[in-house]
């Protein structure tokens, strides 16, 4: 049954919309579509839409320690340039490289502390 959705994206709340939107900016190697300052930035991808947004005051206890184990899984092509990106960018993965059965993949994560698992299939 389809219930009509028209797009399905990611959103991150944070307190901090800069420190996203220039970690994001540089990690995924392009501008975020829409910007506004302190409010939201959203970067169109082919396939997903990855919007970063500060809740509104009286929302915010929404948001807080949600212990959510949600990971943003993004698919490299390299996974040694991928790991060297976010070393640069101040957030080096805490941990080794992962052979699973879909190839190699390690994780790391954002200046919010959110998970980004860096996958390159076999």
């Amino acid at each position: 049954m389809n219930f009509g959705y028209t797009d399905i994206y990611l959103a991150i709340a944070t307190d901090d919309i800069e420190a996203l939107h220039d970690f994001y900016s540089q990690l995924l190697e392009q501008q975020a579509d829409v910007y506004r300052p302190s409010v939201y930035a959203e970067f169109r991808l082919e396939k997903l839409r990855l919007a970063i947004f500060k809740p509104k005051t009286q929302r915010q206890s929404e948001f807080v320690n949600t212990g959510s184990s949600l990971s943003l899984c993004l698919e490299v092509e390299d996974l040694d340039r991928a790991i060297a990106l976010l070393t640069e960018l101040g957030y080096p993965p805490p941990g080794e490289v992962i052979d699973a059965s879909h190839g190699q993949e390690i994780y790391g994560y954002d200046p919010a502390g959110n998970r980004i698992i860096l996958h390159q299939p076999t």
